[in-house]
């Protein structure tokens, strides 16, 4: 490892981003000092309480790619604690009702657009549309920054609305024509090129891909990344303050790492937490949730996911017949709509409600850095998700101290 000793780091911003940098900067010998503005550390990876249980108020999920967190959570000691989903998939719910996604995909871009269940989506005519990208040079739409002018260019607006953007607004809540490809879905251009067309460079990352789920959880919700963090700065010696506001321009000590969002909001989204006392959920109607289809009637939410249908320690914390359902939108919804929302796709009644809650989380606007910004991290320069936010900090934080 990097010796470092006499670097002195200073660390604007507690959320994730700036917690793994610190850390890594703080194991290579620096002297590091955190600065966070809140109340609190850890951003939007924290947890809250509803009907007595605990549960992540943020992100519940990260995902496998190149095993960045999984490693974290092992350095962390919570190796043993990373838990796969249960299963049972998810659901896409349109107008015409809810069916499963389809099997083979990368961000709802299917690998085989004539597939039965792709069928099932979007029908014959808009399959066949998107089976031209077999004919199309790889090289077509390669130039495309937004992964939304990709899939349009190479397989047609209609995978594009009723596959693609239910999916990416589900997970990033902004629609594929403001996402760039490379944030979203890394690798992807690369692999179009060399295999000829976008259906078979899906199907070359999938069957790259590690065995086993997409996505990782750990047991007792994904917020515990950050108490362990917090621990190991302790630990590392690093100074820690919380509640210190830093302007601009305000000179620090040392290097500075910029974790904190200070960039335009660009979207904003709403989380509603049902816990429901219903054992007609425990058959798992619609799999571990749905994404739903942008501006089908009768249904404002964004998505929703059936919590103690995708993990299985969920399941057995909250006991038999009560359910933790969450939705997101990107509106400030009621209750009642929520709760409306999530019977209408689940396909059943909700039963007794036990407990709600609502928060709401800003995600800024990407940062494009300048030849003199080095040390950012955070999801402004990363891009959105918990791998993307922590395999982007430790390179940065790498970066730094190899000098």
């Amino acid at each position: 490892m990097t010796d470092a000793a006499g670097l002195e780091v200073t660390v604007v911003g507690g959320g994730l981003g700036g917690l793994v940098a610190a850390r890594r900067l703080a194991l290579g010998g620096a002297s590091v000092t955190l600065l966070e503005a809140g109340d609190r550390l850890g951003g939007t990876v924290t947890h809250h309480v509803v009907g007595g249980i605990v549960l992540d108020a943020g992100a519940e999920s990260f995902a496998t790619r190149a095993g960045t967190v999984e490693g974290l959570a092992r350095s962390l000691g919570l190796g043993d604690e990373v838990v796969p989903p249960t299963g049972g998939g998810s659901w896409l719910h349109r107008a015409a009702g809810a069916v499963p996604l389809p099997a083979t995909s990368i961000v709802g871009i299917p690998g085989v657009p004539l597939a039965r269940d792709v069928v099932r989506v979007v029908g014959w005519r808009t399959a066949a549309r998107a089976m031209l990208d077999e004919l199309i040079p790889g090289t077509v739409g390669d130039a495309a920054t937004s992964l939304g002018a990709l899939v349009r260019r190479r397989m047609g607006a209609g995978v594009l609305e009723q596959l693609v953007a239910p999916v990416v607004m589900g997970v990033h809540s902004q629609h594929p024509d403001v996402l760039e490809v490379d944030r979203v879905a890394p690798g992807l251009r690369a692999a179009m090129r060399r295999e000829g067309s976008l259906a078979k460079g899906v199907r070359d990352l999938r069957d790259r891909a590690p065995a086993g789920a997409a996505v990782l959880g750990i047991r007792g919700g994904v917020h515990r990344l950050v108490d362990e963090l917090a621990a190991d700065l302790d630990r590392f010696g690093v100074r820690v303050e919380i509640g210190r506001r830093v302007d601009r321009d305000e000179p620090l000590p040392g290097e500075v790492v910029w974790a904190a969002n200070d960039t335009p909001v660009a979207t904003r989204v709403w989380l509603v937490t049902l816990v429901v006392e219903q054992p007609a959920l425990d058959a798992n109607p619609r799999g571990s949730g749905l994404l739903v289809v942008p501006g089908t009637p009768g249904v404002g939410a964004k998505a929703l996911t059936h919590g103690t249908a995708k993990w299985g320690w969920l399941r057995e914390r909250a006991g038999a017949g009560r359910h933790v359902i969450r939705l997101s939108y990107d509106h400030e919804p009621t209750l009642a709509e929520a709760q409306t929302d999530a019977a209408v796709l689940l396909g059943t009644p909700l039963g007794a409600v036990v407990g709600t809650d609502v928060v709401a989380w800003t995600r800024a606007s990407p940062r494009t850095l300048t030849d003199d910004e080095r040390w950012y991290v955070g999801e402004s320069v990363a891009g959105t998700g918990i791998a993307n936010v922590v395999a982007h900090a430790e390179r940065v934080a790498g970066e730094l101290l190899a000098g």
